[in-house]
C-alpha cells in the first residue's frame, strides 16, 4: 500500500482567524480514512485546503507525491482527485444526466457514455431519474447524485464532505453502503461525517480534530471503543 496524500504541518487563516494550526495526517492508496469533529472544528476547511479551494499559510500538501502548492483549484480533478462537497452543490436546474456529464468534463468524449452507464449500476435511483430536473430530486437522491458526479471523473481520491446531512437514517445507512462499495472497487476515500459512529465504523483509520489541530488519532475500530472519543462524539 502507497502514500497517496501526505499533508504535513498545515496552517491555514481566515483573514486573521488561524483556523487549521499545523495538522498533518496522510491517506494510503485503497483506505477510508475518516476526519470527526465537532461543528468549526476545522474538517472541511481541511478539505478545502487538499481540494486546492483555500490556499495555505504555510505547510504542504502532497498527491501521489506531486507537491500541490501552485496547482489551481479546477485542475486538482486531473490529477485525479475529487471533492463530493458539504450541502451537495449539484446544478439544480440541469438533468441528472446533465450533471454527470459536468463530472467528466476531464474525460475523452468517448468515455462518457460508458461512465455514466457504471454510475447508473452503481445508482440505479439516477438511471430511474435520468431526465428529472435535479432541483425536484429527494434529499437522498441529490445525495448520489453529487457522489456520481463526482465519480465521473474516475478519481484516484475521492473525499466526502458530510455526506449523511440532512438525510433520513435509513439513507444515512445506503450512502455508508456505497462509501464501503466504492471504496471495495479501488476508490481511495477521505471521508469528513459529523455522525462519528457510521464513520468510524467503516474507516480504516481515523484523525480527530479539535479547534484546528488533531488531538487523537487510530484505527477507525480504536477510536470507536475509545471511552473519550466515545463520550465526545458518540454520545455516551
Amino acid at each position: 500500500m502507497s502514500r497517496l496524500l501526505n499533508v504535513e504541518d498545515l496552517h491555514v487563516y481566515y483573514g486573521s482567524i488561524h483556523a487549521i494550526k499545523g495538522i498533518s495526517f496522510d491517506v494510503q492508496e485503497g483506505e477510508i480514512v475518516t476526519l470527526i469533529g465537532a461543528n468549526g472544528a476545522g474538517k472541511s476547511t481541511t478539505l478545502n485546503t487538499v481540494s486546492g479551494l483555500l490556499k495555505p499559510r504555510s505547510g504542504s500538501v502532497e498527491f501521489a507525491g506531486e507537491n500541490l502548492a501552485n496547482i489551481p483549484a479546477h485542475k486538482m480533478v486531473g490529477k485525479g482527485m475529487a471533492l463530493c462537497p458539504e450541502g451537495r452543490r449539484i446544478f439544480l436546474q440541469l438533468t441528472v444526466r446533465e450533471n454527470l456529464e459536468m463530472g467528466a468534463y476531464t474525460r475523452k468524449p468517448s468515455e462518457i457514455n460508458d461512465s455514466i452507464e457504471a454510475i447508473y449500476e452503481q445508482f440505479p435511483r439516477l438511471k430511474e431519474r435520468y431526465k428529472q430536473i435535479a432541483g425536484t430530486l429527494s434529499g437522498g437522491e441529490q445525495q448520489m447524485l453529487a457522489m456520481g458526479r463526482a465519480l465521473m471523473s474516475k478519481p484516484k481520491l475521492l473525499m466526502l464532505d458530510e455526506p449523511s446531512m440532512g438525510l433520513a437514517p435509513i439513507l444515512v445507512d445506503q450512502i455508508f453502503e456505497i462509501i464501503q462499495q466504492l471504496n471495495q472497487a479501488g476508490t481511495t476515500i477521505l471521508l469528513v461525517e459529523q455522525n462519528a459512529q457510521m464513520a468510524l465504523s467503516i474507516a480504516d483509520r481515523a484523525y480527530v480534530l479539535e479547534t484546528g489541530r488533531i488531538v487523537t488519532s487510530g484505527t477507525g475500530k480504536e477510536l470507536l471503543h475509545d471511552d473519550a472519543v466515545r463520550k465526545a462524539y458518540l454520545g455516551d
